[in-house]
């Protein structure tokens, strides 16, 4: 299974979109600083995941959520993924 993952940043209104075969690790990952484009913002938690079947759905998919539509569908569907939310 694949997953893509949204992470807001506990100390910022920084969201990240990504995509990984392993969800633990990338989100240890991310909150050690060990990710040159999330380190920056850390710490983060995970608001939600989608799970796939293949590696190339989960590129497809990270890559629509980071398109103005993706974002807007996110926005309105997931809670707290909005950073501009209070």
């Amino acid at each position: 299974m694949w997953f893509v993952y949204v992470l807001p940043s506990l100390n910022t209104r920084f969201i990240y979109i990504g995509s990984t075969n392993n969800l633990n690790r990338r989100l240890k990952q991310h909150n050690d600083r060990e990710v040159q484009s999330t380190k920056a913002n850390a710490p983060y938690k995970i608001i939600t995941c989608i799970a796939v079947e293949t590696e190339q759905q989960a590129r497809k998919l990270e890559h629509y959520f980071k398109t103005g539509s993706g974002k807007a569908v996110l926005y309105n569907r997931i809670p707290g993924s909005n950073p501009l939310s209070p």
